[in-house]
């Protein structure tokens, strides 16, 4: 333990010293939280402007005076749409969906005949299409007025055409409503801590040995053991501390919540972060290790990025199964690395309790592929030796 906790400073130290690098990272780890809940909340808060701003643009709504006095009764302002409103749309430059009247709207009304009125949007354009289905259902509430007005005129009451009341009843909490636009949130955590471990793991093992001074490390009295403890205890706690960071960005970062909506289900407190945190630790170890174990079979540093390249894409695919999946969550969800600790975070963020259990079991699954990469790194350190 003397030797390792000699390795581990000075190799904690040789990280400290890329200032560079250590503060890009530490810098990205603080301030992704409030950036990405910043633009999260920039999104809700455009939509919800733009419900609140009560504007429905119609082509030929001078056709349509019954129209018309439907939509300023439900305090809509009706604005003309422009000529090109079609172009305008497929380029995003008009942010609105457009109601297209015919000509013949007012007659086949009062004929009793059924008109066609169109909705036009684009689905490439985001802030059209999220408004499309608000446009949708105030004409349909049209369709329903006039629909009990032509009833009451033949005397016949409209409750005959509702057999049944429906009503819908949401189970959802707050927290996991507020999760379906949060849910991006445990992903950017792991890539953080994955990122905050990448350059000093490649660093110890393969940077030393393309720079020559791994092998007069491994003549010193240190066991191999020791130096291998010794350089993943550095790597570990560069990626336990972006860990901690990150899990505490997120406390700051719901100042800058500018969606009202948002930030009212948005529940991220010290407990949240302090659960998120001993989620990751485990993680952070685990990956500090097998980043590791395929630097140190590699030559060169740009070889070992080159192997590392397939856990990135591995660390940020695993997290998407959630997403994918529809059936919810599996038990084995929580055996997989990576994909375990995003399923907790997810289960943080909705509200759930977690169970000792569940977390005992990532901590464990950690912990054996810490060692069993440890113990890999070692034996080719061996090697190294033998050659």
């Amino acid at each position: 333990m003397t030797g390792a906790w000699t390795v581990f400073r000075k190799e904690l130290a040789d990280a400290l010293r890329d200032r560079r690098t250590l503060m890009t990272v530490l810098l990205s780890a603080v301030a992704m939280g409030p950036l990405v809940l910043m633009l999260i909340s920039t999104l809700v808060a455009r939509v919800e402007k733009q419900a609140e701003a009560r504007e429905v643009v119609v082509q030929g709504i001078a056709q349509a005076p019954t129209l018309r006095n439907y939509l300023e009764r439900q305090t809509y302002t009706v604005r003309e749409a422009p000529a090109d409103y079609e172009q305008q749309l497929a380029q995003n430059r008009l942010g609105d969906p457009v109601v297209v009247v015919p000509k013949d709207f007012e007659a086949d009304l009062h004929q009793g005949e059924v008109p066609t009125v169109e909705v036009v949007s684009s689905s490439s354009n985001q802030r059209a299409d999220s408004g499309q289905q608000r446009i949708l259902n105030l004409l349909q509430g049209f369709s329903r007025e006039q629909a009990v007005l032509r009833l009451l005129v033949r005397g016949v009451s409209p409750a005959l055409l509702q057999a049944v009341d429906v009503q819908g009843r949401d189970l959802g909490s707050p927290a996991a409503r507020a999760m379906r636009l949060t849910g991006m949130l445990p992903f950017f955590v792991l890539m953080a801590v994955l990122y905050g471990a990448l350059n000093a793991a490649l660093d110890t093992t393969a940077g030393e040995r393309e720079r020559g001074s791994l092998e007069p490390l491994l003549t010193t009295p240190a066991t191999r053991m020791g130096l291998v403890v010794g350089k993943w205890g550095a790597v570990a706690a560069v990626a336990m501390l972006i860990a901690l960071l990150s899990s505490l960005s997120f406390l700051s970062g719901q100042w800058l919540l500018r969606s009202e909506t948002l930030a009212a289900n948005f529940q991220y407190g010290w407990p949240e972060a302090l659960t998120f945190l001993a989620v990751l630790l485990p993680l952070a170890a685990s990956l500090s290790a097998l980043l590791m174990a395929i630097a140190i079979r590699c030559k060169t540093f740009k070889e070992a990025q080159a192997g590392a390249s397939v856990l990135l894409l591995g660390v940020s695919l695993l997290p998407m199964m959630s997403m994918i999946d529809q059936d919810g969550e599996r038990p084995w969800h929580l055996w997989v690395p990576a994909l375990a600790q995003s399923t907790l975070m997810n289960r943080v963020l909705r509200g759930d309790p977690l169970g000792w259990g569940d977390w005992a079991i990532t901590a464990v699954i950690g912990l054996a592929l810490t060692a069993a990469c440890l113990a890999y790194v070692a034996r080719q350190l061996a090697k190294v030796v033998a050659r």
